[in-house]
């Protein structure tokens, strides 16, 4: 692989990744899907290291979604094991690396022993300031926004916010990522076309990235590339290219 030149004052400020391939990269070499589950934390611990050094400032993975929950008892066991051990693991990497851990999703559904190390993690990160490294656990877009809804009708119905004020902020505010700038790229790995629930609201105007490399072969020189092609492509939110250029 060429590894193309990255303008370092154009490296995007979010990247959100879905981690999609795990279980069929392990299908393909005829390993169990647990196998390849355990292959893709190995892309995890490079690529958060990776997002670091190059200068991203917010890097979310969608680890595991509202959905998964119907997966069979024992992946999803395997799953939320594989989940405690990195935070485990890696408590002294992010703090090494002045990383933040946040999470986003209901969280509250997670077992009561992930969720403690999870608690303990992001306790323990709170004061890092060099990149924040949001998991999306128990995480669905639709959920998220619906919840969001309901607490602004909470809002309304308690007198403490007119209609007339509900606007896009509004429901931005009560989202998980409320004080998260959205994704300027959303990167999928494994092949496939889709969203998969993931940061509906949030993605709306991010680029979009497919690869069909799976995660658990995702590397820093796959997220450089991500990166590259970003960095080709004109953001125009609405605008035409020649409004674009003429912007200071």
């Amino acid at each position: 692989m060429t590894i193309p030149h990255l303008d370092p004052d154009h490296i995007p400020r979010h990247i959100a990744i879905i981690m999609d391939g795990n279980g069929r990269w392990a299908q393909r070499k005829g390993l169990a899907r647990a196998i390849g589950h355990k292959a893709g934390v190995k892309s995890v611990q490079k690529i958060v290291k990776a997002g670091r050094e190059l200068g991203v400032q917010v890097l979310t993975l969608y680890a595991f979604s509202s959905e998964n929950w119907q997966r069979p008892a024992l992946e999803v066991k395997t799953l939320m094991g594989l989940l405690k051990s990195y935070l485990k693991l890696e408590l002294d990497n992010l703090t090494k690396n002045n990383i933040q851990l946040r999470a986003i999703g209901e969280v509250e559904r997670l077992p009561a022993e992930v969720r403690d190390v999870l608690t303990d993690t992001i306790n323990c990160t709170a004061a890092n300031n060099g990149m924040i490294l949001n998991l999306a656990l128990s995480y669905g877009s639709r959920q998220e926004i619906t919840r969001a809804v309901k607490a602004i009708v909470g809002k309304c119905l308690a007198g403490e916010l007119s209609d007339a004020e509900i606007n896009e902020d509004t429901v931005n505010d009560f989202l998980y990522t409320s004080d998260l700038p959205d994704p300027d790229m959303v990167i999928r790995t494994g092949g496939e076309s889709r969203l998969s629930n993931f940061l509906l609201w949030q993605a709306s105007y991010a680029e979009i990235y497919i690869t069909e490399t799976a995660w658990p072969n995702f590397r820093r020189d796959h997220l450089i590339s991500a990166i590259a092609d970003y960095q080709q492509r004109q953001r125009r939110f609405g605008k035409t290219g020649e409004q674009v250029q003429k912007q200071p």
